[in-house]
Order: structure tokens, then sequence, then C-alpha cells
């Protein structure tokens, strides 16, 4: 999973580390526990190890954060893939997006509600306990890094929990979620591009505010800004064509009453090499699958007296779809399943040809051909949320 290491499950959710947590845990370690070497009550290698304490308390606080936003999305039935700790904090993976603006806004909101509520238990914590310095420091240092933490993640742009809030306001608005990740996404590219600026003229001394961290933190927020932008674009394409459109021209359906000589000589000789072809009856309807292989059960003489159904295999292994399905949700299909093609019939059964996952993508690159847009055919067709 992208070099993740898994960690084990929590609350039954998959827990990844991403490797550059452990760059994070030892430079918050090494930095807090210099501050707390400070305390003269603190000798030998008890500050850094305070310290350490600290960077997973801080974490752990990321993680509840995370939680948040998986306990709701379990409530709403939606599946979590996955919590990832990474360099920038947490992720958690959702299997879909919300079925109303309501939940999608509930999910969204449920980390940084998380956070403040960590916020004022420790301010409540250091209010009401008579605690050593060290201790109150670590204390206050966990309030303050939670308060940022839900403060940071409302910027209103994605990937931040405040986009995810814009964007299912826009889609309260407008009745579309693509058109609040698109809007959310380009806020949150805005946002990226300024901390980019303010970050590089930190480091040349021209502004007394940015630094190389705030820099690094504008480049994660355009590059998942605009990837998440671009995703978006595509669903909405995608929701704007059927099945139907994207059946590979010149599909391989064939007759049941041809000869095995008509078929190998209209279909086989000389023509695109499929691995496999739809056999359908005198009223259209899926009977099974042929493929070239079972050519070789029957000699060659034999081929002009035997019918292509006698070689007919079951199709109970290839997916059907409605012709009217819309092409979003065919991929959301194919992703779900890790399928490759599905045979695409009427509502009456009447089977109208195969799609195959490539075929999307050429349906997307004649249409940016046409508008002279150029589609990235690396960018991925999959749906996922993440918060």
């Amino acid at each position: 999973m992208n070099g993740n290491i898994r960690i084990g499950n929590l609350f039954g959710i998959p827990f990844f580390i991403n490797p550059s947590w452990f760059f994070i845990l030892g430079l918050v370690t090494l930095t807090y526990g210099a501050e707390l070497a400070q305390f003269p009550q603190l000798g030998g290698i008890m500050p850094w190890i305070l310290g350490f304490v600290a960077a997973i308390l801080l974490f752990t606080s990321v993680l509840a954060h995370e939680l948040g936003h998986s306990f709701v999305a379990l409530a709403q039935g939606i599946k979590v893939r996955s919590i990832t700790l990474f360099l920038f904090g947490g992720l958690a993976t959702l299997e879909k997006e919300s079925n109303t603006p309501l939940q999608s806004f509930l999910i969204a909101i449920a980390g940084p509600v998380v956070s403040v509520l960590l916020f004022g238990l420790f301010i409540l914590i250091r209010a009401s306990l008579p605690l050593a310095a060290p201790l109150e420091a670590v204390v206050s240092l966990l309030a303050y890094i939670n308060l940022v933490l839900a403060l940071f993640n409302l910027i209103p742009g994605l990937p931040l929990d405040g986009g995810n809030v814009l964007k299912s306001i826009v889609w309260q608005i407008t009745g579309n979620p693509n058109k609040g990740v698109i809007f959310a996404g380009r806020v949150g590219q805005i946002f990226g591009w300024l901390a980019v600026i303010i970050g590089a003229l930190g480091m040349l001394r021209i502004s007394p505010v940015g630094s190389f961290w705030t820099l690094l933190i504008g480049w994660f927020l355009l590059q998942n800004a605009g990837f998440a932008a671009q995703s978006a674009t595509i669903q909405e394409k995608l929701s704007n064509y059927t099945a139907e459109d994207a059946v590979i021209p010149n599909n391989p359906v064939v007759s049941a009453d041809l000869t095995l000589r008509e078929f190998v000589n209209d279909y086989v000789i000389g023509k695109n090499q499929w691995s496999k072809y739809l056999v359908i009856n005198e009223e259209g309807q899926l009977l099974g699958i042929i493929t070239t292989e079972n050519l070789k059960q029957i000699p060659t003489s034999q081929w002009t007296e035997t019918d292509v159904r006698e070689l007919v295999q079951p199709a109970d292994k290839l997916p059907t779809v409605e012709s009217d399905l819309s092409l979003l949700e065919v991929v959301q299909l194919i992703e779900k399943d890790n399928l490759t093609e599905l045979a695409v019939v009427k509502e009456n059964g009447v089977v109208i040809g195969l799609l195959e996952k490539n075929s999307i993508l050429d349906l997307l690159q004649k249409e940016a051909q046409a508008k002279a847009t150029p589609i990235n055919q690396n960018s991925k067709l999959s749906i996922q949320e993440s918060e």
C-alpha cells in the first residue's frame, strides 16, 4: 500500500503508518526534548524520554481526529478502508461518498470536533491538577496542538476537512457532489499557492513569516487539491454518459446459429483477436461466451457442420450491466469488484456489446480531443473519499 506499514486494526479498521511518520516522530522528540531540557528537575535523558512520550501523544491526538471521521462514516454504513499516519498528519480513506450533503458535512466536521474536545480536555487537566512544570508544559503543548489541528483542518480547501465542509455546502446548493469537489479543490489550490509563496519568501528572508515547512505544506495542498479537482472533473464527465456509450466499436457479439466456419471467417481471420466473444440467440439475448481456444475441441473438417451454440460456455463469470446505467456507476462497479470487462444489455436482456476498462478511457480521450483538452490517461478512475 504505497510503502505503508500495517500495524494492525483499530475497531476493525486497518491501521497503517507511512515511513515518513518516523521522521516526524524523531524530529518532534528531539526538538521538544531539547526544550524540556531547560527544566532543572529533568536530568540525563529524561527530557528526551518525555519528549518521545509527548510526540506519541501528539500522534495519538491525530489518530483520534481520524477516528472521529471514521466513526461517523461507519454510523452511515460507509466502510473505512484504512487509517494512515504520515508526514502531514493522518488520513482516513472511505469506501464511498456519503449519500447526502448533510452526511458528508457530518463526516468532515467530526475530526475538528474531536480535536476541539481534546483541546478542552487538556486545558481542564492543566487547570484542575497540580502538575509539575515539565508535565504542565507537555499538557499545554497537547492542548495547543489539538487547537491548531482543528483550526488548520478547517481551512476551506481540499484535501483538508474545511474543504470537505465547503464541498458539502456547494453540493447542497447545486445538488451535484462533483461540483462541490471541483470548487473546494480549486480553493485548496489557492491556499496551496499562498503557502508555497509565503514559505519561499520566508526562506529567502524577504518575509518574517513562512518557512520550509510552510512551503512543504503548500506543495502538499497543491498536489492533493489538484488531484481531487481532476478526479471530480472526470467523474462529472462520466456521469454524463451511459454504459452503452462506452461499448467497444465492432464489439465481439456473434449469433449462436453461425457455423464454426462462418464464425472463423467472419470474426477471427484477419480481424481483431478478441479474448472472448459474446454468443446471442435469435432474440439477441446472451447465451454465453466462446473463445478461439474452444475451436480446438472440434476438428476443422467438421466446422461447416457444427454451430457456435455447441461450444458455448456459461457466461456466469461475466458481469452484466444495463445500457442506461451511468458510466460513473459502471466505473464504481469496476473498481469495487476489480473487473476488466462487462457485458452491456438492454432492459429486455438484448445484448448491446462488451465494455472494457480501456474503452472508458478511449471515450474520455475522444471527448478531450474534440474539445482540444487532452485527458491524462494515467488518471485513476477510482472513487474514493478521503478525510
